[in-house]
């Protein structure tokens, strides 16, 4: 058995693939070669399962899948391909057949997203920049914060009532990371959505909603356990 799986990162709403900096630095120190973040177009979870599922079969050997927020959503829609072998939520969203994240989030609103994010003319929902830093991320420095609330990319907002069809975290095993400050999604909600679908660990860090940026090496301590639970060296 190879050393290592790929490892795939799926970001989430007002976020992009440069949100995993941190965290792929930290990754390739510890060994992992065959490192890959997904760009979605946060459009429609159909389209956005669609776009790590392309990447996921450019990869000729194992893959993890790590979804951060939204990004578990994609996972969780994406993850049934033959090569992955396992599924990492970060502070993320795990829908079951036929739920969307307009139903998850209204079981336990979070403290922050209600009031920080709008709608604009166009469909799409942005975080109130002003707002971003103390909503989305505040554990990271400032000057981090403006950076993330400035090239926020926003999504569409029907994508919230989309649903997933089938779950893979059903037949695919699964480690879930709850963030105990987190301002986006319910922390209460991160912990029934991994008692649902019980994991083999689960972890709570101290950590905002971007805990994949402020806990990069708490997040890949995540992942090598999870490599180490699928057998690899």
């Amino acid at each position: 058995m190879a050393d290592k799986p790929a490892i795939v990162l799926v970001h989430g709403f007002w976020g992009g693939a440069a949100h995993w900096a941190k965290l792929i630095v930290e990754l390739r120190r510890r060994g992992y070669e065959s490192l890959h973040a997904v760009e979605n177009p946060l459009t429609s979870l159909a389209d956005d399962a669609e776009r790590t599922r392309k990447m996921v079969r450019q990869i000729a050997g194992p893959v993890l899948l790590v979804g951060h927020s939204y990004g578990g959503a994609v996972i969780t829609e994406a993850g049934d391909l033959p090569n992955v072998e396992g599924l990492v939520y970060v502070a993320a969203f795990a829908p079951d057949a036929g739920e969307s994240l307009a139903q998850l989030s209204q079981q336990g609103p979070p403290p922050a997203a209600s009031d920080a994010v709008a709608p604009d003319s166009d469909g799409y929902l942005w975080i109130d920049q002003g707002k971003f830093h103390d909503s989305f991320c505040q554990d990271l420095t400032e000057d981090e914060g403006l950076v993330m609330a400035v090239t926020q990319k926003a999504p569409v907002g029907s994508t919230f009532g989309d649903t997933v069809t089938v779950p893979a975290w059903r037949s695919k095993p699964s480690w879930y990371q709850v963030s105990t400050e987190d301002r986006m999604i319910n922390p209460d909600a991160e912990r029934r959505m991994a008692e649902r679908i019980a994991p083999r660990r689960t972890v709570e860090l101290p950590a905002s909603h971007a805990s994949l940026a402020s806990q990069p090496g708490a997040i890949a301590d995540l992942i090598d356990a999870a490599v180490t639970d699928l057998g690899y060296n």
